[in-house]
């Protein structure tokens, strides 16, 4: 996400809960879920079309719900998005379906004609549990917002199990204090290419880049630039870095203007964690940050925001608001 005008906050954070499978699978992300597993601590590297090779298991992961604290700027507006994801992508054996999705999306007060807005959250699996990787902003103003929730999810059909996710922004309105949905638009990653770029390659097969699944799509669509990946391997030489979103998934505006955003364009990525430290953390060292977002500039980004703004530079190098209170920005012109 670039420069978005918006009130400032405070750096937010966030906490998790293990629960189980029961009813409705609530939130969640592991990292390879190729194979159901628990999931502790949400992060992500999934393959292209967003759905991977599908597992002999017919057992579902347990799953962690995301939940917002309220160091979080407007933390409201996130739980809200990531209730109607978690809604929408995760039901009970015998509960899937669009009719079930609709009362699951009317219990939490929200409009039913979201679910026909979900694309691949919704399928005609027997079963689905979600979990959220991470929720970011795409763009926060007073009274609207753009929140990208970054997830994985496993469906179920008989014995087999299948691992993908998708990233959703979600639009959403305050009206009376109250935060509300308004639109939702899933991740459209595109066809995996027949060829790729070494670069690319190699950042895909990077096991201290990790990607969720409309991020890897995203590379392996052939339509990110290779300075996207090039910068990706060179911060990779020093930090592990967890990306939430590259080209799909994003808003096509910068948030609140006229000006195309770098993301759909294939020239951007966004960073929610840092060497296991979440971004929007206040325990997340500054120093850290700093340092990763000069070395974002160093590998060739004209174009770095994050929660803190830095000195030096060239001409609005650097910048930050409240949309970059969760996320180090890292844009390109090429």
């Amino acid at each position: 996400m670039t420069r978005t005008p918006g009130p400032a906050g405070p750096p937010p954070g966030r906490r998790t809960v293990l629960v189980s499978l029961a009813g409705i699978a609530l939130a969640g992300c592991t990292r390879h879920p190729a194979r159901p597993t628990a999931a502790s601590s949400p992060s992500g590297s999934s393959p292209s079309s967003l759905s991977s090779p599908s597992s002999p298991s017919s057992a579902l992961p347990h799953t962690t719900p995301w939940r917002p604290t309220s160091a979080e700027v407007q933390p409201a507006a996130k739980l809200r998005a990531v209730q109607l994801v978690e809604a929408i992508g995760a039901w009970a054996a015998g509960r899937g379906g669009a009719a079930a999705a609709r009362a699951r999306v009317a219990a939490l007060g929200l409009p039913t004609g979201l679910v026909g807005q979900s694309g691949p959250l919704l399928s005609t699996a027997d079963q689905a549990a979600l979990q959220v990787v991470d929720a970011q902003y795409g763009g926060i103003l007073a009274r609207s917002a753009s929140v990208l929730v970054v997830c994985r999810q496993w469906t179920r059909n008989g014995e087999t199990v299948r691992a993908g996710g998708t990233t959703v922004d979600v639009r959403l309105s305050a009206s009376g204090g109250a935060w509300t949905v308004d639109a939702l638009h899933p991740a459209q990653p595109g066809p995996a290419a027949r060829s790729l770029a070494p670069d690319v390659r190699a950042a895909l097969a990077d096991d201290r880049i990790v990607l969720p699944p409309a991020a890897a799509a995203d590379l392996r669509s052939g339509q990110v630039h290779t300075g996207v990946a090039r910068a990706m391997l060179a911060l990779a030489r020093t930090y592990r870095l967890e990306v939430s979103v590259v080209r799909s998934g994003h808003p096509l505006y910068v948030f609140g203007t006229s000006r195309p955003s770098d993301h759909p364009r294939g020239r951007a990525f966004d960073v929610w964690r840092i060497d296991g430290h979440a971004v929007v953390d206040p325990a997340t060292s500054r120093s850290l940050i700093e340092r990763f977002m000069r070395d974002a500039a160093a590998a060739g980004s004209y174009n770095v925001g994050g929660p803190v703004l830095l000195s030096g530079g060239g001409p609005d190098q650097f910048f930050s608001d409240a949309t970059h209170h969760d996320h180090v920005h890292v844009g390109f012109r090429t």
